[in-house]
């Protein structure tokens, strides 16, 4: 279903998408299937979204950007994808952004460009990322600091000693800023 106040230039998008009104997609876009693409959403040319991802109001999504399959974006996230910004910049260079498979980031977060941000992360309400964020990492903070691991459903890991349990009951170690399965 696309919204008829809604400007959406592009023919990629995925059956079962709903872009509501307010919202503009340029037509290079890529969108996938089962998406819901909330009002007051700008999606540029240079962008791919998987499929089943929530881009809820007020988030623009820059050239350069990834959103890959089963993402959540809250309201009011602010992409970037220029390190350097100046206006009429003629040695523009754009930095890209990939955020992975069943990541989540709360409203108000910023993330700034160049970065990944792993599989099932995360990020709180109003954190701002400044560099590449580890699978299944909960991140809050200014600037975004790892204050625990979750499982694939967001809820928080069982600390033990020194080592995590998620909720199947498996094993997992953090070792140099990463959790490993055990």
């Amino acid at each position: 279903m696309i919204h008829p106040l809604s400007d959406v230039q592009t023919a990629y998008i995925g059956e079962n998408t709903y872009v509501w009104q307010f919202t503009i997609i340029l037509k290079n876009a890529k969108i996938g299937s089962g998406c819901n693409i909330n009002c007051h959403v700008f999606i540029e040319n240079n962008v791919v979204i998987g499929n089943n991802v929530t881009i809820k109001p007020g988030v623009y999504v820059w050239d350069g950007i990834t959103i890959e399959n089963d993402v959540m974006i809250g309201p009011n996230v602010t992409f970037t994808n220029d390190k350097l910004p100046r206006s009429k910049n003629q040695n523009y260079k754009m930095e890209c952004t990939t955020v992975k498979r069943g990541a989540s980031i709360g409203a108000g977060a910023t993330i700034l460009c160049g970065i990944e941000i792993g599989q099932y992360a995360l990020i709180g309400a109003g954190t701002l990322i400044t560099k590449s964020v580890p699978a299944r990492a909960l991140v809050i903070g200014t600037p975004g600091k790892i204050v625990g691991w979750v499982n694939e459903d967001g809820t928080k890991m069982k600390k033990f000693e020194d080592y995590y349990i998620d909720n199947t009951g498996e094993s997992w170690m953090e070792i140099e800023g990463l959790l490993v399965k055990m």
